[in-house]
């Protein structure tokens, strides 16, 4: 199946949303009191410079780690990885559970976890 022409317009809405995104983890981790080397070290990163990727947007959390970086952040797993759905993949977050609209993505974020 031939790959279609990338949307110059979803193209800056998805890197808008992962901007979005990164703002979000960077005050999910600076509430925790963390440096972005600390996370890294918690989160079993080689580099910090990733943490610095994902938080700028031109990185995202990857799935598989998505439950580490929230017991890192103090934040509950589900509510941390749901929230990452509605920036990364806004239109299974609206499939899967309804409003994915910017206003939906400006309430509060996940609640506190104590691990």
């Amino acid at each position: 199946m031939p790959r279609t022409a990338v949307d110059p317009v979803r193209a800056a809405a998805t890197k808008s949303l992962r901007q979005e995104a990164g703002r979000w983890l960077k005050a999910a981790r600076e509430a925790a009191g963390l440096t972005q080397a600390e996370l890294a070290e918690r989160v079993g990163l080689r580099y910090y410079t990733f943490v610095s990727q994902v938080e700028s947007g031109l990185g995202r959390v990857p799935i598989e780690t998505q439950g580490a970086w929230a017991v890192a952040v103090g934040l509950d797993p589900a509510a941390f990885a749901r929230t990452l759905l509605r920036y990364y993949e806004p239109e299974l977050y609206r499939l899967l559970f309804g409003d994915a609209s910017p206003d939906a993505a400006s309430k509060p974020g996940p609640e506190r976890f104590s691990a």
